[in-house]
């Protein structure tokens, strides 16, 4: 792993670019034997610069949940972020475009926990006892470092994504709260509509075969640095969509039928 100077001296680069808006190289290329471990503990320095200047952690993100996107990028498993409170916005919120530099919508269903997580035998069934609802939400992803290197036309990897909070920014949740037992969440589908046209669709499914797998793979995750889900965090289980690109003034609406839906606007 990098030395302990080095991972907060990136933290300290990745703060910076969230604050300023302006883009920096990705971490890989600098050091080409760049880990997922090197990449966590740089967002865990980063998350500890959060949470210095007052910010308070509401939860977790779960990331690269389906095949398809797993395969792109080469691993065999998910990554999480932080979900920050300043990052929740509520349903038909205005949100300012101004806040990001070159966003990207998503899919998903929010797990709300009602009991503690802990790995590391955290299985399907731990999870949905101890959801108290299952909402639909929209998940911003933002970027701090390049996607696409200007000099090399590289692209960024995953450890450059999981430093970078893995990649997420906001989140808005809305529709009609679920109990986890009272509908097959697999079969939750939803279509995204950006200024009145259908962008994607797609069903819960794609999300590790059945949403809940992120969640107890999240809890059985954190268990060997001795932390957990807790009581009350909501947890963004994954993407069953592609992300779509956001400019000012769209409007994206999420039909996820029985279950109701969820809107936001960019100003």
């Amino acid at each position: 792993m990098l030395d302990a100077a080095t991972i907060e001296r990136l933290a300290a680069r990745l703060d910076e670019a969230e604050r300023t808006k302006r883009l920096i190289p990705m971490f890989t290329k600098e050091f080409p034997e760049f880990t997922i471990e090197d990449a966590y503990a740089v967002q865990r320095a980063w998350t500890r610069l959060q949470l210095g200047r007052g910010r308070v952690i509401k939860g977790l993100k779960i990331g690269l949940t389906s095949k398809a996107m797993q395969n792109a990028v080469g691993i065999s498993e998910p990554d999480y972020g932080v979900l920050f409170a300043d990052m929740f916005y509520a349903d038909a919120t205005p949100i300012p475009f101004d806040r990001f530099h070159a966003p990207r919508i998503e899919v998903e269903l929010a797990f709300v926990l009602k009991a503690p997580l802990r790995g590391p035998d955290c299985t399907i069934f731990d999870v949905l006892n101890a959801t108290d609802y299952v909402t639909p939400a929209l998940e911003i992803l933002e970027t701090r470092m390049h996607r696409v290197d200007p000099e090399t036309g590289k692209t960024r990897k995953v450890m450059d994504t999981i430093s970078d909070n893995a990649a997420n920014a906001a989140l808005v949740l809305g529709g009609r709260p679920i109990r986890p037992m009272d509908a097959d969440l697999r079969w939750i589908g939803a279509l995204l509509f950006r200024n009145g046209e259908v962008e994607e669709t797609g069903l819960a499914a794609g999300v590790l075969n059945h949403p809940a797998n992120g969640i107890a793979w999240l809890a059985n995750r954190l268990a060997p640095h001795d932390e957990h889900l807790k009581a009350g965090e909501v947890v963004l289980a994954g993407s069953f969509t592609r992300p779509v690109d956001i400019k000012r003034g769209d409007t994206f609406h999420a039909d996820y039928g029985a279950f109701g839906s969820v809107s936001c606007q960019f100003v």
